[in-house]
């Protein structure tokens, strides 16, 4: 494990930058902005939403992968992360993603996990608490 102070941001607050909730949009301009720390899950699961859902250009998502990458620390995924995520999953009976995400989050050094999928202020570890910054 690293140490690293930075917070780790889920998918949800990089898809909130194309939402039309300004409130929203503008927060997670804020956080991205502070920067902080991504892995490649979060990455992937960004180009599926937009692609699918959103419909959007790849030029577009690739301008903004850019964005991501240059602002934001990535992490790369691995079998430790993938191991002790599926701990976390049966543990704490999360998804197996955002235990993923938990995982990874905890593996790179983060203490907090900017996300509005899990309960604010859950800990996990002792180690991570997830903040919903909205």
């Amino acid at each position: 494990m690293s140490d690293n102070r930075s917070p780790f941001i889920d998918t949800n607050i990089l898809l909130y930058l194309l939402s039309s909730d300004n409130t929203k949009a503008n927060r997670s301009e804020e956080i991205i902005a502070a920067g902080g720390v991504i892995n490649v899950q979060v990455l992937n699961e960004f180009v599926n939403v937009a692609r699918k859902r959103l419909d959007m250009p790849w030029s577009e998502i690739h301008i903004l992968l850019a964005e991501f990458r240059a602002l934001l620390s990535v992490v790369d995924l691995n079998v430790t992360v993938h191991e002790y995520g599926c701990e976390l999953a049966e543990r704490y009976q999360l998804s197996v993603y955002d235990a993923f995400i938990v995982s990874a989050a905890i593996k790179a050094g983060c203490p907090t996990l900017f996300t509005e999928d899990m309960q604010h202020q859950q800990k996990f570890d002792n180690q991570l608490t997830v903040v919903n910054p909205y």
